[in-house]
């Protein structure tokens, strides 16, 4: 095991590039079972969750490559071969592969999903859609089995917006028999990245993107080439981390339109920003005023930058109001940012962040993917030497994030940790 050290206090400048989307990645990768012919997506991030995806393709019998960020998928030899646990546990997307194992096989046997622990985020929109189409959907020993002799097209409306329900219902829908119509469907860019790879596939999807999405099946997909989106949270951490410590950062690789809600917050804060066509030009900012945030469904404010937002409002003048009111559990950062004395409280779905405060740098713990990349912009802000621990959670999220950083000046390295240091983590 390893952890991250991070030397605070060092000015950061020049460009970053942001990788390919990661919330696209674990759901492109499971579409390619779909496909009866090679598949090749390129962009992909070299992280770990698209590592364990990859495994999982060639645990159910595809022959997958994966070179400089390019994958190929050969699905022809797949077969529906039950996936328990194992990998599953590590991953909470490995649902998606319900929706395209049950596509092509008509049947799947797959594990509860893993991930991060946020709190309640339950599969039974998914399990409703399945089931609207015609799967028999079980729980047996810790594991979801689907059966369905034929999918049939069905109109379906989700309780909750949600983009894991809207991605796997499309990938289950696509060769179905008729006609599917998905209502309150979730709009978020990575559901039209999806849809196009499906679309170059051979399907027939209209209203990826908006809360209506019509399907027409088709009885066969073929193989084609993809490029992946930029990744949209990625791409924010940079930005807040630039906001926090930056003097002039450029990102690159990036759709300003997917960052319309934090280009706002960050305006209204106090940091200058240019954008052009696929870059964003962080500027300094000299006096930050506090700014309320709520985090909603997209095109609304991003629930996985809430966490690294809440770190540069430390830097920020007066008291702001954080509220989650997508995951109720996502502010495990909190007590972590406190060692590091900040000044914040939570009550309820909301953290009061009062500042400004000198961070001082200490010894914290990542709880989850996104409350990681919090405590390394505070590591960055913070007075002295941060230490992080559970960086299995940041390296399912972010390709390369050491180099990227020292890249613009950062001070920030890897070690090994010792036994004694383990078990204290255990304990």
């Amino acid at each position: 095991m390893e952890k991250l050290k991070i030397a605070g206090g060092y000015p950061l400048k020049g460009t970053i590039k942001v990788s390919g989307a990661k919330n696209s990645a674990v759901a492109l990768i499971p579409a390619t079972i779909l496909a009866e012919s090679p598949v090749t997506i390129e962009g992909l991030p070299d992280i770990s969750d698209v590592q364990i995806l990859k495994s999982l393709l060639e645990e159910i019998g595809g022959n997958v490559t994966f070179e400089n960020g390019d994958m190929m998928v050969d699905p022809r030899s797949m077969v529906s071969m039950p996936l328990p646990n194992g990998k599953v546990k590590k991953l909470r997307a490995s649902y998606y592969l319900m929706g395209a194992m049950l596509g092509r096989f008509k049947k799947a046997v797959i594990g509860l999903p893993g991930g991060c622990h946020l709190g309640p985020r339950p599969i039974d929109q998914h399990i409703k859609g399945f089931e609207a189409l015609g799967a028999k959907i079980t729980n047996e020993q810790g594991a979801i089995y689907l059966r369905a002799d034929e999918l049939r097209g069905a109109r379906i409306y989700l309780d909750v917006v949600s983009v894991g329900a809207t991605i796997n219902i499309m990938l289950a829908a696509v060769k179905a028999k008729g006609k599917t119509i998905i209502e309150n469907a979730a709009k978020e860019p990575e559901i039209i990245d999806v849809a196009t790879l499906l679309t170059n596939m051979g399907a027939k999807i209209k209203g990826a993107g908006t809360d209506v999405i019509r399907i027409e099946g088709v009885e066969s997909l073929t193989g084609c080439k993809h490029t992946i989106i930029p990744d949209r949270i990625e791409a924010g951490t940079y930005m807040i981390l630039g906001a926090a410590v930056g003097e002039g950062v450029l990102i690159d690789n990036v759709i300003p339109h997917h960052m319309e809600s934090l280009i706002a917050k960050l305006r209204e804060i106090g940091i200058p920003i240019e954008t052009g066509d696929e870059q964003i030009y962080i500027g300094k900012g000299e006096q930050l005023k506090a700014v309320d945030i709520k985090t909603l469904v997209y095109p609304g404010f991003p629930t996985d930058l809430q966490q690294p937002f809440t770190s540069l409002l430390t830097r920020a003048e007066g008291s702001a109001v954080v509220t989650d009111t997508i995951y109720s559990a996502r502010f495990k950062h909190i007590d972590e940012l406190r060692r590091m004395n900040a000044n914040i409280k939570v009550e309820g779905r909301a953290a009061i962040v009062n500042g400004p405060v000198t961070l001082q740098g200490a010894k914290v713990k990542a709880s989850d993917l996104r409350a990681g990349a919090a405590l390394v912009i505070a590591g960055l802000m913070a007075e002295g030497i941060t230490e992080v621990t559970g960086l299995e959670h940041i390296d399912r999220g972010y390709s390369n994030l050491v180099e990227k950083l020292n890249g613009l000046g950062a001070t920030i390295w890897r070690e090994k940790m010792t036994e004694e240091e383990i078990e204290q983590l255990k304990n």
